[in-house]
């Protein structure tokens, strides 16, 4: 009597109907580097736009948050342009990113404010003294000023202040940029009372809120891959 062979089982692996059992595993996109040309002209325009925007506050009698804020309010009561103040109040701010940055960010930033400082006198000499309406002036401000925030972030920069501070508690701590930068700049806005009219802290304030709102839902950790 011979004994029956035991066959083998054979199994077959289950497959997707989407997927073959060949197909690949999704691969993550990898980050892609900015060309020294593409970071030139990113920091060009962020400086632009972030300094049109402090034009169009100024022009309003607004004040906004951060070192940007500080040197509106101290515009307003001192003999100095507001392009020389704001590097003066930006000065302590560049040795910290020197020291937590890096000389890449940190001459970077450097840039960003000087050319912030110079375009604010370039455009009361293209666009002449303004006299518009306080509500446009403070949120059209506020949003220029935040979109050319976010496109010097894009490209390793900032306008120094609040920002940097805010970026590294984001790095460090996993605290989005805009949030933070939101708190400490409506704390400045606030202390504007002594300055300027209590209706226009208040607008002031939304508009510091809008701008820092526009960072925190676009600045993100894993959103923007360029580097």
């Amino acid at each position: 009597m011979s004994t029956p062979t035991a066959t083998p089982e054979t199994t077959t692996a289950p497959t997707t109907p989407d997927a073959g059992p060949e197909a690949p595993s999704p691969v993550p996109p990898s980050a892609v580097r900015h060309s020294a040309i593409e970071d030139v002209l990113g920091i060009l325009t962020g400086a632009f736009a972030a300094s049109l925007g402090l034009f169009l506050l100024k022009s309003s009698e607004a004040v906004t948050g951060g070192t940007a804020g500080l040197a509106l309010l101290l515009s307003y009561s001192l003999p100095v342009s507001f392009g020389v103040i704001f590097m003066a109040v930006n000065a302590p701010f560049f040795a910290l990113a020197v020291w937590k940055k890096g000389w890449n960010f940190a001459l970077r930033t450097g840039a960003a404010i000087g050319l912030v400082s110079a375009m604010s006198g370039l455009h009361p000499w293209a666009l002449g003294a303004l006299h518009i309406d306080p509500v446009y002036g403070v949120l059209g401000g506020n949003l220029l000023a935040g979109v050319g925030l976010l496109i010097l972030f894009r490209h390793q920069s900032s306008l120094g202040g609040f920002s940097i501070l805010a970026l590294l508690l984001q790095e460090k701590l996993k605290w989005r940029a805009g949030y933070v930068q939101m708190v400490l700049d409506v704390a400045i806005v606030l202390a504007a009372l002594a300055v300027v009219a209590p209706l226009m802290v208040l607008l002031s304030a939304a508009g510091a809120v809008l701008l820092n709102f526009i960072l925190a839902l676009n600045h993100r950790p894993g959103r923007y891959l360029g580097k």
